[in-house]
């Protein structure tokens, strides 16, 4: 009996010993959405949630969307009631898996990952496939990504009086350390 209590206490204390979850609430998402020669077009949200659950290698972002920061707050002003629409639309969020993760074969060596999932914006949904670069960063990991977003595939309109100052195709940033 005691050769068996032993040995469900080993299988039940094992995962503890394991990293099974990494979150922080202090990833930085960056967007750019400028065109030449007008006014820089850029924001950057300092609070964004991430988990990231290795041995599934799920992850998922949560952004509040007014907590994107402009260098004016006119054109934050405009973000989030024109665009946005940030009362009826509070969040964005993605939820994926990163392709062929080990947690095992993270090293303070950067790495290639793609992470394939679901994005919703303004209440619009679209599967997207990003490439991340991934270390180890301490006792944490760090993901780096940086992609483009068309304002068009999330029914975000710009009207016409600035269609010229803005571009529909938004450079993203993603920068996180979990831990």
């Amino acid at each position: 009996m005691k050769n068996f209590t032993l040995l469900v206490l080993l299988f039940v204390l094992y995962p503890i010993n394991a990293q099974n979850k990494f979150s922080t609430s202090k990833c930085v998402i960056f967007f750019e959405a400028s065109v030449p020669l007008f006014e820089a077009v850029e924001a950057k949200n300092n609070d964004v949630n991430c988990t990231l659950l290795p041995n599934k290698s799920e992850i998922t972002f949560t952004a509040v969307i007014k907590k994107f920061k402009f260098k004016r707050d006119l054109m934050q002003e405009h973000f989030n009631t024109n665009y946005m629409e940030s009362d009826r639309y509070s969040k964005a969020t993605f939820k994926g898996i990163i392709e062929k993760f080990d947690l095992k074969l993270i090293t303070e060596e950067e790495k290639d990952f793609f992470i394939k999932g679901k994005i919703t914006i303004h209440g619009e949904s679209r599967m997207i496939t990003v490439l991340a670069k991934i270390k180890k960063a301490g006792n944490g990991i760090l993901i780096n990504s940086n992609f483009t977003l068309n304002t068009d595939d999330f029914n975000i309109e710009i009207p016409n009086i600035v269609i010229a100052k803005i571009s529909k195709k938004v450079n993203t940033q993603i920068v996180c350390v979990l831990n």
